[in-house]
C-alpha cells in the first residue's frame, strides 16, 4: 500500500494534498462538532476563503451539514473518516515515524496519533481509543490484572475503554499507587473504579495518602486490606501509565516551595510513578508512595505510556531513553512526536 502511494505522489501529488487537506478538516469538525467556519480555519491555520471551499465541497458531498449552531458530520461523514484514517497515516509517514522514534528512545514499539494534544484536546481521546485497541492485541485471554497510575491523562483514557475488552478475558483494575490528596476524579482509585466500570472488569482499591514520610506509612504496610491489594498489584501483568512535565506534577500536588525550589535548581523535566528526572533521566527527587516502583516493571510484560502534546517531548526522551523497560508501548501524537524526531 505504501509503495502505491508513493507513485501516486510522483504523478499527482496535488491530488494527495487536496485529500490530506478535506481529511484534516474533516477530522476537526469531527471532533469540534458544531464548530463555525472560522473557528475551524484559525485551528487549522487555513485561510476563510479555502476553507469556504472545502467545507462547500464536504457539504455537497453530504459529508458534513451546516445548522444554525455550526458544522456537523453526517453518518456518511463519520464513515468516511474512519475509513479514510489508516491511508492518511500512511500519506504522512506515520509508520515510518513509529520506527524511528522507537529506535531513538530505545524501546520496542510506538504509536502516533495524528493531531497535538496541547492545541487539540480531542487528540487525547484518539490516544484513549488507541490504548483501548493495544490492550485488546496485548492481553492475554484469562485473568488479568492491570495497575493503572491517576492523572489528567489517564482519566480520558478511562473514557475511552469499552467492553470489548472484557471478551474472554476476567479483568482487575488497581491503582498502581497509593495517592489520596489530589483531585478525586484524577486519583488513581477512581481512575482504575472508571476502567472497571467501563469495561465490566472489577476494582480493588489501595486507601493510602500520597505523601508520606517512612516513619508515617512504614505501619500502614502491616494493614490486612493493604497488604492484600499490594499484593495483587505486585502480580499484575500490565501496567497502564501517563508521563508528565516536571513543574506541572509538583505544582499540581501542592508540593512545598522548597522542594519546587529543589526540582527546579536540579532541573528536573518529567514525571513518572512519583519519580521526577531530569533531561538525562538521572532521578532527582521520588516521592515515597506505597505501590508500584519503576523498578517492579522490568518483569511485566505489557506496559503501556500514553503521553502527547510538544510540551511533553523532553519528559518523555528522559523518562524513556532512561527508566522505561524495552517492552514499553508509548502511544503519543505528532506533537510530541515530531518535535522529538525534529531534535
Amino acid at each position: 500500500m505504501h509503495q502505491e502511494l508513493e507513485w501516486i505522489d510522483a504523478i499527482a501529488p496535488d491530488m494527495i494534498k487536496v485529500l490530506k487537506q478535506r481529511y484534516f478538516v474533516l477530522r476537526q469538525v469531527g471532533w469540534m462538532m458544531p464548530v463555525g467556519r472560522r473557528t475551524l480555519a484559525t485551528t487549522l491555520n487555513l485561510s476563510e476563503r479555502v476553507m469556504r471551499t472545502e467545507t462547500d465541497f464536504l457539504r455537497k458531498q453530504e459529508l458534513i451539514v451546516v445548522g444554525t449552531s455550526g458544522m456537523m458530520l453526517t453518518d456518511q461523514g463519520i464513515s468516511v473518516l474512519h475509513g479514510l484514517e489508516k491511508v492518511v497515516d500512511n500519506l504522512v509517514g506515520v509508520r515510518q515515524d513509529e520506527q524511528e522514534l522507537s529506535r531513538i528512545l530505545g524501546i520496542e514499539n510506538c504509536l502516533i496519533v495524528s493531531g497535538d494534544s496541547d492545541e487539540q484536546p480531542k487528540v487525547l481521546d484518539a490516544m484513549g481509543k488507541s490504548v483501548a485497541a493495544k490492550l485488546a492485541l496485548l492481553l492475554p485471554e484469562g485473568k488479568n490484572l492491570i495497575a493503572v497510575m491517576g492523572g489528567t491523562t489517564m482519566a480520558q483514557v478511562a473514557d475511552q475503554l469499552t467492553t470489548r475488552l472484557s471478551i474472554k478475558r476476567d479483568l482487575t483494575f488497581l491503582p498502581a499507587r497509593g495517592g489520596v490528596g489530589e483531585s478525586v476524579d484524577i486519583q488513581a482509585n477512581s481512575i482504575s473504579g472508571k476502567m472497571a466500570l467501563q469495561t465490566g472488569g472489577n476494582h480493588r482499591a489501595l486507601y493510602v495518602p500520597e505523601q508520606l514520610s517512612e516513619r508515617t506509612y512504614e505501619p500502614l504496610l502491616e494493614e490486612p486490606s493493604i497488604q492484600e491489594v499490594l499484593s495483587l498489584i505486585k502480580e499484575s501483568n500490565a501496567v497502564i501509565h501517563s508521563i508528565g512535565e516536571a513543574m506541572h506534577m509538583a505544582k499540581r500536588r501542592d508540593m512545598s516551595s522548597g522542594i519546587i525550589n529543589m526540582l527546579k535548581d536540579d532541573k528536573a523535566v518529567g514525571e513518572a510513578f512519583g519519580y521526577f528526572f531530569d533531561a538525562q533521566g538521572k532521578v532527582v527527587y521520588k516521592i515515597p508512595r506505597i505501590g508500584l516502583q519503576i523498578e517492579d516493571l522490568t518483569h511485566i510484560k505489557c506496559i503501556v505510556a500514553v503521553a502527547g502534546g510538544h510540551s511533553k517531548a523532553e519528559a518523555i526522551v528522559a523518562y524513556m531513553k532512561q527508566l522505561a523497560p524495552k517492552q514499553t508501548w508509548l502511544i503519543t501524537d505528532e506533537g510530541a512526536a515530531n518535535s522529538i524526531l525534529k531534535k
